[in-house]
């Protein structure tokens, strides 16, 4: 062992060290006030009582990501491309099995018990499932990324919080939406949220329905990254819905002035109706909102009256930072990364991603602090760079005044949709956020290739976005996670192969060059094509002050997720790359190409 900047570090050989975890994630309501709990990494569900005591655990399928519960039965999501919705008795025997497409997740539970919504994260829609047969009956398109969803009252709506913008990122607003979704008809409805939303994590009703609970950051990608006061760049926020009509009300935030609540993830409401909880998974906290109190001050806010001392209109509610003081409490939750909350009486269940465990917190004792209930061995992250590194990149503590993590613009170190004006190449020229897949092989970094590599710009992102020093054991952590980042299948592939149109378009992919520059000959450590040859180039994109300019050539590895495209997200989608933003076939011979076969070259890079 050997000291660098005063932190203990490791020797290079136990980077290969890794233990189990256990990553506890979702809850769902259990008998007798307890909570069932997915977790992720150990491909299990664990049944916890209201005492605290592990009832029973059972295994499930690989990567469960969301648990629903009622009628005597618990509904497990689980698998990516092969998805899985399963249903199992109380005592962990599976009952039945239904496919139910790519990435499903966050299952909902109909008021009688009949319909299970599924999510399909990646596929973008909703598969509506008969509990009974166990069997998709209908699938409804949303938006982008839905992740989580709730019913509004009697049921009428489902209420589907998609996670990122589906917008071009040069739009006048750049935001993630709600989709509102009518239970009898499924006719659909996207509310945008406030401009900059993105990382769309909880949504959760008040038990008669009637209002609707959705967390999320806020991105100020309009102004330059000079600095974080004040939440200059992120702010963490909760928006309100009419869970009967399905209007948007309004977004509070759930920063102090000087302190950020970075990440928020979970949110419920007591039974009882008095309490709110939101779970800060950056900052390892809860916010404990007077229910009675906010929407007091919403409505005082709708009829243009003082609601905090200082908002005076509704219109300015989403930027006042001072909007909870008094009527929210900020505690600890125990422990690291929390994420989905439950609430049993007036006790909050939250679970602890990194922790390994579910905390247990009082909302009613001003000195509670949380009671810890192990999933598993206590996890010891000293000798496990890809978990530490896992974690600090989702902790905004270490930020400066905690208002932001590498994961507020980097969810599942992906991209937030947003263009931001970074320093590092001039101002006044703002960029997309990249995605960090295969950033440790895709050398130099940033869409200009400021960067010579992914250490350094990992560690200059320390400096100039959260505003820290940090040592420098903490950068080859974040490295270690990032390198062990692996692709998720597309959903445009069926059966884990190339669609018939696809295949059509990889002949195109050639014929139209695309493949000189996104060649396949450059390979990843697992011997899958990186569809770049590392070079940069001016083919003709830069528009203003970047006219001109050389921009890398990115991997297209995953780019099915990576929407809006080019350097400022002008393109919304692939079509609009090979069609309206290349007129003059700078970016690929593809003016001459028939819109079925844009369509069939299209399909091949979503594919990749």
């Amino acid at each position: 062992m050997k000291k660098v900047f005063g932190t203990l570090v490791f020797a290079c050989a136990c980077a290969a060290y890794a233990q189990s975890y256990v990553s506890p994630e979702f809850l769902a309501p259990a008998p007798n006030g307890g909570a069932y709990v997915t977790e992720a990494t150990a491909a299990r569900v664990a049944e916890v009582g209201r005492d605290g005591r592990v009832v029973r655990q059972w295994s499930v399928p690989a990567n469960p990501t969301g648990i629903a519960a009622g009628g005597g039965f618990v509904y497990v999501t689980c698998g990516e491309a092969d998805g899985e919705l399963r249903k199992y008795a109380p005592d962990g025997a599976c009952v039945k099995a239904a496919s139910v497409g790519h990435s499903p997740c966050a299952p909902v539970l109909s008021k009688d018990g009949g319909t299970v919504y599924v999510l399909n994260r990646f596929a973008a829609q909703v598969s509506v499932v008969d509990a009974g047969k166990m069997s998709v009956v209908k699938t409804v398109k949303v938006l982008r990324e839905p992740f989580a969803a709730t019913l509004g009252a009697e049921g009428k709506y489902l209420f589907v919080a998609n996670m990122l913008p589906y917008c071009a990122a040069t739009n006048d607003v750049v935001a993630a939406s709600v989709s509102v979704i009518d239970t009898r008809t499924f006719d659909v409805r996207h509310i945008l949220l406030p401009n900059g939303s993105t990382g769309v994590r909880g949504i959760a009703s008040s038990p008669d329905g009637k209002s609707v609970y959705v967390t999320h950051t806020m991105g100020r990608y309009q102004l330059p990254t000079t600095q974080l006061e004040r939440g200059w760049m992120n702010t963490a926020a909760l928006s309100v819905f009419d869970g009967a009509t399905g209007a948007y009300v309004n977004t509070v935030l759930l920063d102090d002035v000087d302190r950020g609540g970075a990440n928020p993830w979970g949110v419920a409401v007591t039974e009882d109706g008095k309490t709110l909880v939101v779970a800060h998974a950056g900052t390892c906290e809860l916010s404990i909102i007077d229910r009675t109190a906010l929407h007091d001050r919403l409505a005082k806010a709708a009829k243009g009256e003082s609601a905090s001392g200082i908002v005076k209109s509704a219109e300015d509610v989403p930027n006042d930072l001072a909007f909870l003081v008094s009527i929210r409490r900020r505690v600890l939750a125990g422990g690291n990364g929390p994420r989905g909350v439950l609430l049993s009486g007036r006790t909050a269940m939250t679970a602890l991603y990194f922790e390994d465990a579910v905390s247990l917190f009082d909302l009613d004792d001003p000195s509670a602090r949380a009671k810890l209930v192990p999933l598993g061995p206590r996890p010891d992250l000293s000798r496990d760079r890809v978990r530490r590194g896992e974690m600090l990149y989702n902790d905004g503590s270490m930020c400066f005044q905690q208002w932001q993590s590498c994961a507020s613009c980097h969810p599942d170190g992906r991209v937030d949709g947003l263009n931001w004006d970074l320093l590092n190449d001039g101002m006044g020229n703002p960029k997309q956020t990249k995605s960090e897949i295969y950033s440790h092989v895709t050398p130099p970094t940033m869409v200009t290739g400021i960067r010579k590599d992914m250490h350094t710009c990992n560690a200059a992102g320390l400096v100039h976005i959260q505003f820290v020093t940090r040592p420098e054991e903490d950068v080859h952590c974040f490295d270690a996670y990032v390198e062990k980042m692996k692709p998720v299948p597309s959903p445009y592939l069926v059966n884990g192969k190339l669609s018939a149109r696809a295949q059509r378009g990889e002949k195109l992919f050639v014929k139209a060059k695309c493949a000189d520059c996104h060649t396949p000959d450059k390979k990843a450590p697992g011997g899958e094509p990186l569809w770049t040859d590392l070079k940069l180039y001016d083919v003709g994109l830069g528009t203003a002050t970047e006219a001109g300019r050389k921009f890398d050539t990115p991997t297209l590895a995953e780019c099915w997720r990576t929407a809006p495209y080019l350097y400022d997200g002008r393109a919304l989608t692939m079509e609009e790359v090979l069609t309206t933003c290349n007129p003059n076939d700078t970016h690929g011979e593809t003016s001459k190409l028939t819109p079925e076969q844009i369509k069939d070259l299209a399909e091949y890079v979503l594919s990749l």
